[in-house]
């Protein structure tokens, strides 16, 4: 490919991070353009499980894997069930030297990925153009525009890039979850602690489901998950009312006791400690789950695509960011490996079918699993477990 090739990548999560780590390391210079004005502009979330096979063949592909593994918890793979009575019904621990998809913090891979890449803070895009064989106009929200020769999209479920190449726009899964968490756990909430364990520890209902996840530095990540309509927010009964005006923001302290309060009471007579982990979370932040048609797949654009969440939004099952690194470094080698525009095209093109391919098989069977984990028949989230890590 020839160096004066402008390659954008819109968003600094994981995908585009990968992308440009790769392409760094093969000399290739690329803006990574994130509307966030710092990396430290809001929280990077909770823990990320990589596998062998993806997330950390990507940071391999990245020269970074030696990095991961400092940085790693494999003790994080640990997964406890309890029945909602508190009875301990799977406790899985992982082998001396397992693994396979050990836990590292997202603000951890973040800083690791960050390196020395030239990323562009405060750079919010607003639309993106594609002008054929004439490059791609970037328009931003303060309202500048640049061209750029390939622009990829790894700006998540909401992308802004999307539009470009398709019309698809993510729905509502049914489910919504409630996040949020309890700090210096070890010290200030030890049985919750011990409860937790070193990596999960889940308990499913009828239609809803509560899982905690240790982080490293004694965070514990909590999430309540339930059916429910998208709008019931709204709605006078007492589980779900005050959830909050704005499902994707963080609740004031007086919102964030109604939201407690409510959580209580749709957990209703769970085990005391199982409801310790709500009675103790401090701020809450409601997320309600979507997803993008499956197969999500688009005529080809000249200039533009996409990858991770951006091209094919799925549950939350461990799958999603595995997929979206492992993709940013394998368009990153093609890539590289491209000799001018023509060929750069037709690697992008080869790209897609991979993708679409891959991301269709694991989109089925996350959806597959959301529909079992928080079910009518808790007894599917427990076969569940078994299918995929027997005890």
């Amino acid at each position: 490919m020839r160096p004066r090739t402008r390659i954008a990548v819109v968003g600094s999560g994981p995908a585009g991070l990968v992308l440009a780590r790769v392409l760094h390391r093969h000399g290739h210079p690329v803006t990574v353009l994130e509307r966030d004005p710092a990396p430290d502009a809001r929280p990077p979330g909770g823990t990320l499980d990589l596998q062998e096979g993806m997330g950390q063949l990507a940071l391999e592909k990245a020269g970074l894997l030696a990095g991961f593994q400092a940085l790693s918890r494999p003790e994080g793979q640990a997964m406890r069930i309890l029945d909602t009575d508190g009875t301990v019904l799977r406790d899985w621990r992982p082998r001396p030297g397992e693994r396979a998809h050990p836990e590292i913090d997202r603000g951890q891979l973040r800083d690791l990925l960050l390196g020395p890449l030239d990323v562009q803070w405060g750079r919010g895009v607003t639309e993106v153009v594609p002008e054929g064989r004439d490059g791609v106009l970037v328009r931003f929200a303060d309202g500048r525009q640049e061209t750029f020769d390939l622009v990829i999209g790894a700006d998540g479920a909401w992308s802004r890039v999307r539009p470009a190449v398709s019309s698809a726009t993510p729905q509502y899964t049914g489910v919504t979850l409630v996040e949020t968490s309890l700090d210096d756990v070890d010290t200030r909430h030890p049985d919750l602690a011990r409860l937790v364990g070193d990596g999960s520890v889940a308990v499913y209902g009828v239609n809803r489901a509560l899982v905690a996840q240790r982080n490293s530095g004694g965070h514990v990540k909590v999430y309540a998950q339930f059916r429910v309509e998208l709008d019931r927010h709204t709605d006078p009964d007492r589980h779900t009312r005050h959830m909050g005006p704005d499902r994707r923001a963080g609740l004031g302290p007086a919102d964030a006791e109604a939201v407690r309060s409510n959580l209580l009471a749709l957990f209703d007579g769970w085990a005391a400690p199982v409801l310790d982990l709500l009675r103790h979370g401090t701020t809450f932040v409601r997320r309600p789950l979507y997803v993008l048609p499956v197969p999500h797949t688009w005529t080809h654009v000249f200039g533009v695509t996409l990858l991770g969440d951006a091209a094919h939004l799925m549950p939350p099952l461990g799958a999603g960011a595995n997929l979206a690194m492992l993709e940013g470094a394998e368009l990153a080698e093609s890539i590289a490996a491209a000799s001018g525009p023509e060929e750069l095209d037709e690697a992008v093109r080869a790209f897609e079918e991979q993708m679409w391919a891959r991301a269709g098989r694991w989109a089925n069977i996350t959806t597959a699993g959301l529909e079992r984990l928080v079910s009518p028949d808790p007894s599917q989230a427990i076969a569940l477990f078994d299918e995929v890590q027997p005890s």
